[in-house]
């Protein structure tokens, strides 16, 4: 008989259990956009009517792997998000305002 996954992680070591936290966090940070798409629980269908375009466009563009800035914008605004463009250094990090200007 399966068994509940909160059952058996409560059985888990604490340390386990924190290090799959800490694990699952780091995951969360950083993810392909259809997997952001449907941890937010938004299918293609759905986003598709929010953009107010075709389904088969949703799927064509999360494979993208070039596209523009608004193009990516307006797609994280569907599922409730921001997108802040951030150019990382060795010295510290800087978040580029000029984008945030650019009306869709």
């Amino acid at each position: 008989m399966a068994k509940k996954f909160t059952e058996l992680r409560t059985r888990m070591p604490v340390e386990s259990q924190q290090r799959a936290d800490e694990l699952a966090k780091a995951m969360m940070q950083e993810m392909p956009l259809q997997e952001l798409r449907q941890a937010r629980g938004l299918s293609q269908k759905v986003m598709a009517e929010l953009l107010h375009v075709q389904q088969p466009a949703i799927a064509k563009l999360e494979k993208r792997t070039d596209m523009y800035l608004s193009t990516l914008r307006s797609h994280i605004e569907a599922m409730g998000g921001q997108l802040d463009v951030i150019a990382r250094f060795a010295d510290g990090s800087v978040r580029i305002t000029h984008f945030a200007d650019i009306d869709s």
